[in-house]
């Protein structure tokens, strides 16, 4: 069978952006951010403020966020061709600001395909020129989340196993020592 190229409208994803409140980033979150360079030359992860998150806010401040992500992305091997920018407006008109074609979301269980549907059908109302991708957890991270470590941490159990080393010294510092 003979092969024929894609059709003229079909381009190659070079940019694409994985968002995220990343309080803090977890295994889970790196295992997306590496799938996401599997995809694209280039992934901006994209650092929300979310101050209202919870109705509280997050634990780390934007800019704790930011560098606790690019300090365990670098630790993790994860750096090559990967930005961490901070995010404080729409995640569209950021993709759009950085030229990325594209957001990559990871999934663990139904609920979080409802809301990021939810999330996906209005990016592409204002911005059908962004595709969004999405990602199944990888069973070994599916149960991880940033609230389950930090409600971990806060309770002084050792969260070594979902956070690389400079994340877990992170929370360390923050809720106290913690039993291993």
């Amino acid at each position: 069978m003979e092969r024929t190229s894609a059709p003229a409208d079909v381009t190659r994803l070079e940019h694409v952006v994985v968002p995220g409140t990343f309080d803090p980033i977890t295994y889970g979150h790196i295992d997306v951010i590496r799938r996401a360079r599997h995809i694209a030359g280039r992934v901006t992860v994209a650092v929300a403020a979310s101050l209202g998150k919870n109705g509280t806010g997050p634990t780390f401040t934007l800019d704790e966020r930011v560098a606790l992500a690019r300090q365990a992305l670098a630790d993790e091997g994860v750096s090559e061709g990967v930005d961490v920018c901070p995010l404080t407006g729409l995640l569209v008109d950021f993709c759009h600001e950085v030229g990325a074609g594209a957001v990559v979301k990871g999934l663990r269980a139904m609920t979080d395909f409802e809301y990021e549907l939810q999330q996906a059908d209005l990016n592409y109302r204002l911005a059908p020129d962004v595709e969004s991708i999405f990602v199944m957890s990888n069973p070994t991270y599916g149960y991880v989340s940033s609230s389950i470590v930090r409600e971990l941490a806060g309770l002084g159990s050792d969260v070594s196993m979902l956070v690389p080393p400079c994340v877990g010294a992170k929370l360390v510092s923050h809720f106290g020592t913690h039993t291993a």
